[in-house]
């Protein structure tokens, strides 16, 4: 893996590194109608890191090799190159309260080296912080367009972790980065209200996608059940990181429910302490491939407790697999869960409601079957085919505009 040592070389003697990064930027050829474009991908999380943010970027990534475009990425990890493109290694600092985060350090400066190496047509900056901030500021800079994917509710995540000071400082600072885009990618009705309150401009709505194939009905496993559950009892499982924000405290309304046994899929920082809450549930890890399709297809139910997700991907994974989905009626649940035929809401927070829709599922199979099949209907179209075909539109909206943007400006001179 390379780290960010890319060199600038001035065009006069006069010019300082920001002012020769811009004009040198400036005058490349812009791609237009269905050329391949140049794209710098800029992550705050990639691998060996399980999270919606990293798979979403490898899906992206995948995408532009598939239909012939050229990137880059720069990440806190990763392996040497994805999908045959390079990956840098930006600086980073793990979280104290979170070791398995890296916290993207790196500088505008060095940013902007890549740039000019690189020449993107445009940057898109995935699930920006400190990282896709500098990002932001180095795009300006050199005058690339930039894409921002509004994935993560840094605020309320702040804000669970440095009560009142850490919410007010991330909400601050995302509203910094995302009125330096271009344009805002969000998941959901819910992060485009959010981004709205914080008087972001030019958002849009760029939901995710699901692999139809690797999460599907055909993958439940009855034998995989029974070893977890040998008396018959109903599997009812949740799957992702196991941290704070994600109110799995919840599961203890159904822990002692003799009608089911509960599963937990992931890992995180509060694994340990969900161990002794609830020391009869199944802890099965972090599951990747085979392994997590089978889990996901072998629920009974699906249980989603955060309120603070922008989009739930697992839980649309597991409308995907045909299994009926119990989530807060906040956040992106309210678009991914359709509420009454895929799966049920409740209010969040409260454990009781949410306890008693998995009991009606339990007790009523007709329902939970019917549910599930509605489920897997719910999701069939939204692939990542589909969903990555419309960023790489979006990419060509914000190149088309500045470039009609310096044509405007160099005509008026």
């Amino acid at each position: 893996m390379s780290t960010l040592t890319a060199s600038v070389t001035p065009s006069s003697p006069h010019d300082t590194p920001r002012d020769s990064a811009r004009d040198t930027l400036r005058v490349l050829p812009r791609t237009g109608g269905q050329e391949r474009l140049r794209v710098l991908v800029v992550t705050e999380s990639f691998l060996p890191a399980v999270n919606g943010v990293t798979n979403s970027v490898r899906r992206v990534l995948e995408h532009l090799a598939e239909e012939g475009h050229v990137a880059e990425l720069v990440a806190p990890s990763g392996p040497a190159t994805y999908c045959g493109f390079p990956v840098t290694q930006a600086f980073s600092t793990p979280l104290p309260w979170y070791p398995n985060f890296r916290l993207g350090l790196e500088t505008r400066r060095r940013l902007r080296q890549v740039m000019l190496r690189f020449r993107p047509d445009v940057v898109h900056i995935a699930s920006p912080a400190t990282l896709g901030h500098q990002a932001a500021l180095a795009a300006a800079q050199c005058g690339v367009p930039s894409v921002a994917i509004y994935q993560t509710d840094m605020v309320s995540f702040a804000d669970r972790y440095v009560p009142g000071a850490g919410g007010r400082a991330m909400a601050a600072l995302t509203r910094r980065i995302h009125t330096r885009v271009d344009r805002t990618l969000a998941p959901s009705t819910a992060s485009l209200a959010q981004l709205e309150a914080l008087d972001v401009p030019e958002t849009y709505r760029w939901p995710r996608g699901v692999d139809a194939v690797s999460f599907h009905p055909r993958h439940r496993d009855e034998a995989w059940r029974r070893d977890l559950a040998p008396d018959g009892r109903a599997l009812v499982g949740y799957v992702g990181r196991l941290a704070a924000e994600k109110e799995l405290d919840l599961l203890v309304a159904l822990h002692a429910d003799p009608r089911l046994r509960l599963v937990v899929v992931g890992g995180g920082p509060d694994e340990e302490r969900l161990r002794a809450v609830l020391p009869d549930a199944h802890f099965l890890g972090v599951l990747h491939g085979a392994d997590l399709s089978r889990a996901h297809a072998s629920l009974d139910v699906f249980v989603h407790t955060g309120r603070h997700e922008t989009y739930c991907q697992s839980a649309q994974e597991a409308l995907a697999s045909g299994v009926p989905v119990v989530a807060p009626r906040e956040g992106g649940p309210v678009d991914v869960v359709p509420d009454g035929v895929g799966g049920l809401l409740f209010t969040p927070g409260d454990a009781s409601e949410l306890a008693a829709h998995v009991g009606r599922l339990l007790d009523d199979p007709d329902l939970r079957r019917r549910m599930g099949r509605q489920a897997r209907a719910a999701v069939e179209g939204r692939t990542w085919r589909a969903v990555n075909e419309a960023l790489v539109e979006h990419y060509r909206a914000v190149v088309g505009a500045r470039a009609a943007a310096e044509r405007r400006s160099r005509s008026a001179v």
